[in-house]
């Protein structure tokens, strides 16, 4: 009979989570302790049924630190005998990048598309949270329990809540791809309630790529390059037609012919059109240049009130405000100045900022 001095498991594995130490010719005795390391659960099981839960620590196995197991036993006057426990080591660290996928596609209804298939795929992580309720809920008493014990699991609950909680985010089919975080954070909120219930939590969960049907695809594409297209739609026609008239000047027969001059007239129409566009163009530019700057001399548009190559104005301006005057004004519109003054000499209207009279050629102040 060996007794246990030191009851621990030196975790070297990356995807064991339930540990079972080997008591096949070992004993529990009163002198015996217990080393519990960090992300670590240690349990003590009696014939099948889970006792005493203990936490990262170090303990002496005596009656106070199993209450569980000395009562299951019948100790009336405490730890009385060596005896004999299924111990297990259940690993709390978080087992990360494990993969999913929907094998098949998903039904989402959309508002814009309707019922739409989806594919999708990414990547999950979780770890133990409830030693107690996972070694009941799942793990039992095997010997070993390992993440690919529960992956596929975890996998099948995983998918099989995407669809509500896609379509409880009421985010459109075309906006998901910008929305891959977001959705991520809505399938493992979603999912807690469920992992709670094993003794486990959903630490991330990772949408890397939604797919779309084919046929919805191609619409979309086809979709994109019509509205490429609605807004050069006379320059795709002037192309359609200039890609028919060739195609039917190398017909030699009487259809093709006739076609061929049928198109001729209407490219020949269609050519006048541009070139007395293009005409009338330069003539309404040429009918609109009327007026020359009185400084510069450069052409300017009629009713333009400064010239576009020199800056300077095109007619009067208003000697106090700067203004420019509207030929034959006698008050400034913007400020109200007086414009129109009088030759104290002779009485005559002078214009304003003269310096001498029209008239009498008085000299003005």
């Amino acid at each position: 009979m060996g007794l246990l001095k030191n009851i621990e498991w030196t975790d070297e594995s990356k995807d064991i989570i339930v540990y079972k130490v080997d008591m096949k010719n070992d004993y529990v005795s009163k002198g015996s302790v217990l080393t519990v390391r960090d992300s670590q659960v240690a349990i003590f099981a009696h014939k099948g049924k889970m006792a005493d839960v203990f936490l990262p620590g170090f303990y002496k196995l005596d009656t106070d630190s199993i209450p569980v197991i000395t009562k299951l036993l019948s100790w009336k006057y405490g730890f009385e005998n060596p005896f004999r426990s299924d111990i297990y080591f259940v690993n709390t660290r978080q087992f990360v990048n494990f993969k999913w996928g929907t094998a098949n596609p998903i039904i989402i209804r959309d508002k814009d598309y309707g019922a739409v298939r989806v594919r999708g795929y990414g990547t999950y992580s979780f770890r133990v949270t409830d030693a107690f309720v996972f070694m009941q809920e799942l793990s039992g008493t095997n010997s070993t329990f390992r993440t690919e014990d529960i992956s596929s699991y975890i996998r099948s609950i995983v998918v099989s809540g995407i669809s509500d909680a896609i379509g409880e985010s009421k985010i459109p089919i075309l906006d998901m791809a910008g929305n891959l975080m977001e959705l991520g954070n809505v399938v493992k909120n979603s999912m807690q309630p469920a992992f709670q219930k094993l003794g486990m939590e959903l630490t991330n969960f990772v949408f890397e790529n939604f797919s779309l049907p084919k046929e919805l695809e191609e619409a979309l594409d086809k979709n994109t390059s019509l509205g490429m297209m609605r807004g050069n739609m006379d320059t795709y026609m002037r192309m359609a037609q200039a890609d028919a008239l060739r195609e039917a000047a190398k017909n030699p027969g009487i259809g093709g012919a006739a076609m061929s001059a049928g198109m001729g007239l209407g490219m020949g129409s269609m050519f006048g059109e541009l070139y007395a566009q293009g005409i009338q163009r330069p003539a309404a530019a040429a009918d609109e240049e009327t007026a020359s700057c009185p400084k510069c001399g450069a052409k300017v548009r009629e009713g333009a009130k400064f010239c576009t190559e020199c800056g300077a104005p095109m007619g009067s301006v208003c000697p106090k405000c700067g203004a420019v005057l509207s030929a034959g004004a006698k008050f400034c519109s913007e400020c109200g100045q007086k414009l129109q003054t009088v030759c104290p000499k002779c009485g005559a209207e002078v214009s304003p900022g003269a310096k001498f009279c029209t008239e009498c050629g008085q000299k003005l102040d």
